[in-house]
Formats: structure tokens, sequence, C-alpha cells
């Protein structure tokens, strides 16, 4: 497993250059829901090479938290420099590196950090149902005593020449108020949580009823 290792200046420097990406990429971005500010475990749906980087800009300008994301140990060493931003890897392959990362996880958390999980695994089109999540994000907040907060990113073209990311955040739970009588059964009530808010949003840019959203420029809301 490859830890983290974090860097303030490296931070700094690669959110001024994020910034500028999203607003040359993006015809527009759009955020809802509630912001978290205190430290969670924030589960998304992963269907973009983007949601990576959308999380470092929501830690850092929404939810303003010392955030983590766990990545692929392949995607990790292909491009190290993720480590100074927070990220650290789990190979699927091997259970034994998987438990390791997912109790380094509960250990950033526990010490107050927060951490992202994106529970498919690996990326998946947007439209593809179920999205089936592994059972990780679960263990994670079961050991760790912490706020989940479900999101759903949803990239669109619409009436631009590029496209539009809307973002929705769930309102966070804890694992005790998950139903389900164990992990697998918790994890599947995680993802239908997930799917719910991910086909709302759906829903609504498709009708184009996006008036519930606020247009976010990358920074500060």
């Amino acid at each position: 497993m490859i830890e983290a290792k974090k860097s303030r200046a490296f931070e700094w420097m690669f959110s001024l250059y994020n910034t500028w990406l999203l607003r040359t990429s993006f015809h527009r971005l759009y955020v809802r829901g509630h912001v978290v500010r205190t430290p969670a475990l924030y589960v998304a749906n992963h269907s973009s090479w983007w949601d990576g980087l959308m999380a470092f800009q929501l830690s850092r300008f929404v939810f303003r938290q010392n955030s983590y994301a766990m990545m692929s140990e392949e995607g990790l060493k292909q491009y190290p420099f993720f480590r100074k931003l927070g990220g650290f890897s789990v190979n699927r392959a091997q259970r034994k590196e998987v438990m390791k990362s997912l109790d380094y996880a509960v250990s950033l958390l526990r010490d107050g950090k927060s951490v992202w999980m994106f529970p498919q695994g690996e990326e998946q089109h947007v439209e593809k149902r179920p999205l089936q999540f592994f059972t990780g994000a679960v263990y994670v907040a079961e050991r760790a005593n912490v706020p989940i907060v479900p999101l759903a990113f949803y990239h669109s073209f619409r009436h631009h020449r590029k496209p539009e990311w809307f973002i929705h955040i769930g309102d966070p739970l804890y694992i005790c108020d998950v139903s389900g009588s164990n992990r697998k059964e918790k994890t599947a009530e995680l993802e239908r949580i997930c799917t719910a808010q991910l086909d709302d949003v759906r829903r609504l840019v498709i009708a184009e009823q996006i008036q519930s959203f606020h247009c976010w420029d990358g920074g500060k809301l």
C-alpha cells in the first residue's frame, strides 16, 4: 500500500491550476445540498477521470477540510503527485492490501481527517445501473464512527460546446442510520441511497429543472 505524503505548498499550487482547469473545461458547475465542515467519510459514484479533481476542489473550497482520497495503486503509480494531494492506494487484487488501505482510511478519520471513497472501485459509465458498491466504505464507517456524506456526480452536454457538471451533496448519516443487519446489507442500502440521488439529478437535468442548484465557479461558495 502506498500512503499519502501531503504537501501544503503543492496543494496550494495545484489548487490554482485545478481551478483554472475546471473553469476552462466546463461551461458551468452546479452544486446543491448540505455542506458539512466536520470530518466525514465522503462517498460518491465514480464515472469520470474528473471525479478525483472535483473531490479535491470541493474539499479545499467548499467543505474546507483536510481530506484524503483512496485511489487505485495503478493510478497512483502512474500519477504519483496525487500523494502530495492526499491520495493513497488500494490494490483490490490482494485482500491483505485492501485491508491495509481500509485500516489506513480508518486511522485518518480517527485523526480528524476526512476521506473520500468511490465504492464502485473503478470508473463506470454514469448511466450504468446498478452501481455495484464494494463493502469497504461500510467497513471504514463502522470503525471510524464519523458521518457518511453521500454525493452524486453527474455530467452532461446540454446547450453549450462544453459539458456541465452537477453535484448533489446528500445529508450526512451515521452507519447506525443505514438499514441492514450486516455489512453486505448496509452496503446495499448505501448504494440505494447514492443511486436515488444520482437518478434524481439525472431526472432534473433532463427535464431542465435545475433551479435547486447553485452555480459554482470552482472556488469558495
